[in-house]
């Protein structure tokens, strides 16, 4: 768990920024990164990974976005 949860927060201070940078905004609120490093620490590593890949797989072209918090 604790693995998932570095690249988690690597990605967000790495990464994120750059996809920032060019424009591409996450549609959701919190964003897709956040959701997943919520997931984990309420559900545990099998169960929030599968809602944070699953939250990922949603955000698309054709999804509206918005307030989506892990429930």
């Amino acid at each position: 768990m604790k693995i998932i949860m570095f690249l988690v927060k690597k990605y967000k201070k790495h990464i994120s920024p750059m996809f920032e940078y060019m424009g591409i905004r996450c549609k959701y609120y919190p964003t897709c990164s956040e959701y997943m490093g919520q997931a984990i620490t309420k559900y545990g590593f099998f169960r929030g990974t599968f809602l944070g890949i699953k939250r990922f797989l949603r955000c698309n072209p054709f999804s509206k976005g918005g307030y989506d918090p892990v429930k």
